[in-house]
């Protein structure tokens, strides 16, 4: 037998199949997901339906709506939005989206997923003051939730050079996990520049790859929280009922904080927060500050993108636990001036749908646990979110400024008054100056 038959017989086989893998992952293909696979997707809250597009687009499409947000949105108690909405009938869904560490540029890369199914739609975010640290995304969390097949849809659906393509380029350039040809491309509209023509054959090619991958592997590894669901939501009362609701918020915190002075979930307490760590923690925020941030132009990044989208949406701003920030020493003053720097930036472009309830951390019951909202403040949640539901699906327009992306409004120290000051006016020419 030849040299040549025999490698043929060893490897012909493997080349086979890969050509053939190649050519079936190239090709278009169509796929339908039953209504029990949407619902159980909605409320996986995974990387993968989070990276990808046609679980989304489906569900979207059935009336789900998306509640953008991060850790806060795992809490699943029996007042949660996915559990409310099951319990009583909503004619909405919503659609979980992001995770511990999912912060303003993972979503906006997310979003690139759905513009059309979003396009004069509602959307919900909750929006974290904890997320506006100095340096914004943390990159190994970015890594996480980073998408190749939405970062191909934001290069491949750049029409001109604008400051926004060039801003989340340069954000996506400080992020590790954008490599390949992928990062070229960045660098080029980073620079203001047109993809290349082979950077561009490249790029819709594997687009076409990973979204047969993803019509193919979306299902799987989907986290059922179906049952937990159908569990919490027997807990509510059979009517609903802004008391009744409380009643039951305030019964089941009273039974899950009962270890800790701070209001905070048990199981957290003992699995986060033992002796040692506890006394180290004291005192220990007392020099953070959340009012210079390059999240403030990541944030501005979400809203560019509803503004195209003509969406309709409603930001909740949540408070801190005020026993914990007492303890920890963070102050609530730094905290109000980034609430008010983030309420500036929305209500100065239109944004008007916002629920602020920072400043209701010291409520009993209102927080599950150091930072995230709980049980007497998901039914302050509801108050929002269910009279914004009842509206009408219409396009809204927006007035986005390109000065939200300079450094001069991420390094902005102090609180904004709404009415007494429009750095809009000086600025509104300003672009991206410096980075």
């Amino acid at each position: 037998m030849s040299n040549k038959r025999r490698l043929w017989q060893i490897f012909g086989p493997v080349l086979c199949a890969a050509v053939l893998l190649l050519v079936i992952f190239l090709l278009p293909w169509e796929r339908t997901f039953s209504q029990g696979a949407i619902y159980q997707a909605a409320n996986s809250q995974t990387t993968t339906i989070f990276k990808g597009s046609l679980m989304k687009q489906d569900a979207y499409k059935d009336g789900y709506v998306p509640f953008y947000g991060s850790s806060e949105l795992s809490r699943l108690d029996p007042l949660h939005p996915s559990v409310i909405a099951q319990k009583y009938h909503r004619n909405y869904r919503p659609f979980l989206l992001g995770g511990p560490g999912s912060q303003s540029l993972a979503h906006f890369l997310e979003m690139q997923s759905t513009p059309e199914q979003l396009k004069d739609k509602k959307a919900v975010v909750i929006v974290s003051p904890q997320w506006f640290t100095k340096r914004g995304q943390n990159p190994d969390a970015f890594a996480l939730y980073y998408s190749p097949l939405q970062a191909c849809n934001f290069l491949l659906g750049i029409k001109k050079d604008t400051p926004t393509n060039r801003y989340a380029a340069k954000r996506f350039l400080q992020m590790p996990e954008v490599k390949g040809v992928i990062r070229q491309g960045m660098k080029r509209v980073a620079d203001g520049q047109k993809l290349t023509g082979f950077q561009r054959f490249y790029l819709e090619n594997q687009r076409r790859i990973l979204n047969n991958e993803d019509k193919f592997f979306s299902t799987f590894q989907l986290r059922d929280r179906i049952k937990k669901i159908n569990d919490r939501a027997k807990l509510l009362p059979a009517t609903y009922s802004v008391k009744a609701l409380n009643k039951v918020a305030s019964e089941q915190a009273a039974i899950n904080t009962n270890s800790n002075n701070f209001g905070i979930n048990n199981r957290f307490f003992k699995k986060r927060l033992n002796k040692r760590l506890l006394a180290k923690l004291k005192d220990s925020q007392r020099h953070f500050n959340y009012t210079k941030s390059v999240e403030y132009s990541d944030f501005e990044l979400m809203l560019h993108q509803f503004a195209k989208q003509h969406t309709n949406v409603l930001f909740i701003i949540p408070p801190i636990n005020e026993k914990w920030s007492n303890y920890t020493g963070l102050s609530q003053k730094m905290y109000q001036k980034a609430v008010s720097k983030i309420k500036y930036q929305l209500a100065s472009q239109g944004f008007d749908n916002v629920t602020d309830l920072s400043k209701r951390g010291g409520e009993q019951y209102f927080m599950e646990d150091t930072i995230h909202i709980g049980w007497r403040g998901w039914v302050a949640v509801d108050q929002a979110v269910k009279p914004f539901m009842a509206q009408a699906d219409i396009p809204r327009n927006y007035n986005i400024h390109n000065y939200f992306y300079s450094r001069k409004w991420q390094k902005k120290p102090y609180q904004i008054s709404l009415t007494n000051e429009n750095p809009l006016k000086s600025n509104s020419k300003e672009s991206l100056k410096g980075k």
